[in-house]
Parts: C-alpha cells; structure tokens; sequence
C-alpha cells in the first residue's frame, strides 16, 4: 500500500517549512508528507490523491490565510477524505473559530503557534491522532475503481468485462457515495457526466472507455507480437481455449483472438457440476483462469478485446483481419467464436438492457438485487445455472421456461437441484410480452401459453438466456453455413457424396474441416456440435490433431 499522507497547508512559506522539516523528521518512514501553499492548490492535490486511491491520514492547516480560511478548507476537504483527522493551526484571535469548528466540522484538534518543542507541544498530539486513524479507517482499495450508477448500461458493459478477464475492481455507486459523486462532477466542469469514470492506481483515469483501451489499461495483451503464425484460432471458449493449449503444446506458433473475454458463454457459469475430474464442481471462470494459464505457458498468445472482422484466403495462407485495421496470416485457421445469447424482441427490453435486464449470467450484478425477486428467462443449463447462483440473493427467482417442462434441454442434475430451492419458481409454457419501466425496469409481463392470460411480475431484474446466435460473421461468404449462420463441417458438406463447391483437394474435407480447406471450425459455431463445455473443449483438442495432417499435405 502507498504511504498515507500528510498534508500540511500554510501560506507563510517560513512556518510552512517549519513544519513540513518536523513531520518529515518524525513521520517520513510512515507517512508521505504533502505540503502546498494555497487552498486551491491543496484541494487539487486531494483530488489526485483521490482518483490515486492514496489515504489521507491528517490534515494540518492554518486557519488565517487570504484565499480561504483553514475551516473553510476542511470542509471541502472532509468530502473528499471525510475519516481523515482534521488539526487547525491558530494564533491566539483565533482560538474561537477553532472552537467554533469543533461542532461545525469536527476539527480533532487545534494547535496553538509556535509549538516548540514539538517533541512535548506536536508529535505526541499528532501521534494520538494517527494511532486513532490507524485503528478505525479502512484500507483503502488499491486496484481499479470503476464508479458509475446501477442502471447504466455502459457501466454494467465494464463491470462484465473486467469481471469476464478476472481483473479485480471496486465497484463505486455515485448514487450512493457521495465521496464519489463529489470525485466524478470534478471532472466535468462543464456539460454532462458520462458514466462509467475508472480510477487507476497511477492517478490517471478513463471516461466510459473503449474495451480495447480498457484492456490495454488493465494489462491484458492486445496485439500480436508476429505478423504470421502457424495456427491462429479465432473465439476464446472453452473450444478455442482446448485448441490453444494443444496447438502450443505441439509446436505449432499460436495465437488466439477473443473480442471479449476468454472463457466465452462458459466463463460465465456459476457453477458447472458435469466436467470431469470437478467432483464438487467448478465456476466457469475458474475454469477459464486455468486455460489461460495453461496455454500461456506453453507459448500461446491471447489477444483480448480484438474482434475478427473478416476473413481471406490467398494460398495457401490464410489472413485475418483485426477490428484495429490490423491483419494476422496464418498455415490454418481455427473458428471458435462460439455463440451469443439471441436477442428478445419484446418491447422495452432494449431500452432496458443494461439497466436491469441482462443476456446472460451477469454475475457482476447478482448482489445488487440482495432480497429482490428476479426472474430468469430460458430452459437450458445456462439459465439453470444462473437461477441457482441468482437463488442465494434474490428473495425469489422466477424461472420462465416457454418449453412444457426442463427435461427437454436441462441436465437432470440441475433440474433436481432446482426443484429442491423453496425460492426458484418454474413457470412453464410462460413467455415474457414486454418489459416495464423508465430508466430502469421495475416490472414484466408474461403470457401464459396454455391460458393464453397475461399477467404483472414485478422485478428489478431479468436474466436472458434464451437461444443461441453464432458468431460466424466474419467468415460470412468465405466458408458454407447453414440458414441460421452456424458452419457446417466434414460430413455435412458432402451432398450425395459430392465435396464442396471448390473443394480442389484429392480428398474429403476433415471432420472438422469447413469448405475451405485449412480453415476450421470447433465448437459452439458449429453446425451440430454437442453444446456441452467438455465437448467444446475436446473439439479444440481435435481439431490441432487435423491441423496436423492438413499442414502435411500442403
């Protein structure tokens, strides 16, 4: 942890180093000694003091001064630093407004000039006061500080992503901090605040950021430090995590682009009880963590908060191209960009996104709902997962499911699981018709299908997982897809024993193979792949093993 800091503030620059000679000789080997001349300038220096996440442990200020009195400097300052100890240096005509101050601001203390010896008349006074500070101030946190409102949506868009990339942050409401509110509108002095403001440990901070600048920040790695690979693998799910961690085992140069975060729709889960060698289960991002690691050591690069916009192929290489206007070439080409959660068309729904209604997990704003009820859209293990996390905070998860019953796409495990929590309610044949609410939601309605009567479901928080969309755009006119845009592999381009149009090779395209030879596909994107995280994760193994024989015949 940085030093706390002292700050001394005296406009006469003689008593000023006086006492900034004393605390250095008495506090430096704990405390950082912080002097300034003026009020204006003093308060500028708390504020960077502030945004650095560095405490304040005392405040010593002389009360007569041209600018603005050391009271009316304590009471701007005690916005910032409200627990730091408050010490007035006064002449004798003062010794009433000091007095005064004690009720007005709660000054700790005030000292009378000149204070020599300071070994009797300062050090023992002050070490009273910081020994006080010491045991009853927290620590302040020494990470990112992302500050921000509940309902805004880009805010919930940082917190998903740094929470997604594992990189610790503290959450500040400024609705509910005013130290914080106080912090932010300084600013912008003038318009409009625009949210999410993040707070660095270096003092510097960033307004309602890109991800690629936030992700450059935070120190995840965004560009390539080659211009071409072996093997380049698009998507970081457990599919293209599985074909990192074999692709660099066996020697091939790998890099892996995530636009997100690495650990893809998986990453997300609270739990998963189903993968092997987990007895007790493992949360998705535990999960994601240990890929990471493993595939960093054995020399894969991870590029995060890059998007794959487009695709080429010029034998016999192939080249992506970056959303940064960067391009990659590679021998072979792995898609795994998996899928997203399908997008509801009911109205208020997109104009609450974010603001109370979230695509998936979500599992950065699960607290904020301690003791609401929340209601969970989807019937899959996805949405099973999420209720039982959402279960441990919300006084009532609603589970509205628009199949007849959970059999039909639900693990058994969970569905067991589910029925045995007094607070998850499952709401068969059920299907949310619009979403209410100004700024943020307050309510739903849904249809009951086998009634055909609607009802009111007052919440504050709805969960969607409601389908899958794949992420197979950029490969959009290069490769064969199927109507919903899913890719279609190995046997399933053999029409009546015939290969794709174009298909030049004297043989049949691998399993995993798609229509251009050299490029594959593995996981969740494509056509028919079993939507279990052990899967993903064994087709990404898989496919290296084809890359292999395919870079033999080329």
């Amino acid at each position: 942890m940085a030093k706390p800091v002292i700050l001394i503030l005296d406009d006469e620059p003689q008593v000023l180093n006086a006492v900034g000679r004393d605390l250095r000789a008495h506090f430096r080997s704990d405390y950082r000694i912080v002097s300034s001349g003026a009020g204006r300038e003093a308060l500028d220096a708390l504020r960077q003091l502030k945004q650095r996440g560095t405490p304040v442990a005392l405040l010593l200020v002389d009360q007569r001064m041209p600018e603005m009195t050391g009271v009316e400097f304590l009471t701007e300052a005690q916005k910032l630093f409200p627990d730091a100890r408050k010490v007035l240096l006064t002449a004798y005509a003062d010794t009433e407004a000091a007095i005064a101050s004690i009720n007005k601001i709660g000054l700790d203390y005030y000292l009378m000039k000149p204070w020599d010896p300071p070994e009797e008349n300062l050090f023992p006074i002050l070490d009273d006061l910081l020994g006080d500070w010491w045991a009853t101030t927290p620590l302040p946190f020494e990470g990112i500080r992302v500050a921000g409102t509940l309902w805004s949506s880009t805010s919930h868009n940082v917190k998903d992503f740094l929470a997604r990339n594992r990189i610790p942050y503290q959450w500040l409401d400024i609705e509910k901090d005013a130290q914080t509110r106080t912090l932010v509108e300084a600013l912008f002095t003038e318009g409009s605040i625009h949210l999410p403001v993040l707070f660095f440990p270096d003092g510097s901070s960033l307004i309602d950021p890109p991800l690629s600048d936030l992700a450059l920040k935070a120190g995840l790695q965004t560009v390539a430090t080659a211009p071409f690979y072996d093997l380049i693998i698009i998507g970081g799910g457990p599919a293209g995590l599985g074909a990192a961690v074999y692709g660099a085992s066996e020697g091939l140069k790998t890099v892996m682009i995530e636009r997100e975060a690495t650990g893809g729709q998986a990453g997300t889960s609270s739990r998963i009880e189903n993968y092997l060698g987990f007895p007790k289960g493992l949360t998705g991002s535990d999960l994601a963590t240990r890929a990471v690691a493993q595939a960093r050591r054995l020399g894969a690069e991870i590029l995060t908060a890059r998007e794959v916009v487009g695709v080429r192929v010029e034998d016999p290489y192939r080249y992506v191209q970056l959303n940064d206007g960067t391009e990659l070439g590679c021998h072979a080409l792995v898609v795994a960009a998996g899928v997203t959660t399908q997008k509801l068309n009911a109205p208020g729904v997109e104009r609450l996104t974010g603001a109370g209604i979230y695509y998936g997990a979500a599992l950065t704003e699960a607290a904020s709902y301690r003791d609401e009820t929340m209601c969970v859209v989807g019937g899959a293990n996805s949405a099973g997962q999420g209720a039982m996390f959402f279960a441990r905070y919300a006084s009532k998860v609603n589970m509205l499911v628009r199949a007849s019953s959970l059999t039909k796409s639900m693990s058994q495990y969970l569905i067991d699981q589910i029925a045995g929590m007094p607070n998850i309610d499952v709401l068969t044949r059920h299907t949310v018709e619009e979403a209410h609410g100004e700024n943020q939601l307050q309510a739903i309605t849904v249809l009951n299908h086998d009634t055909g009567e609607t009802r009111r479901i007052e919440t504050r928080a709805l969960f969607l997982f409601i389908g899958a969309v794949p992420h197979s755009e950029c490969v959009a006119g290069i490769v064969e897809r199927n109507t919903a845009g899913f890719i279609l592999t190995g046997p399933d381009l053999m029409i009546n024993g015939q290969r794709p149009k174009g298909w030049k090779l004297q043989r049949d395209p691998f399993l995993l193979e798609t229509s251009v030879p050299g490029i594959f596909a593995a996981g969740d994107v494509r056509q028919g792949a079993t939507r279990r995280v052990a899967a993903a994760v064994g087709e990404g193994a898989n496919v290296v093993s084809q890359v292999h024989q395919y870079l033999r015949t080329v």
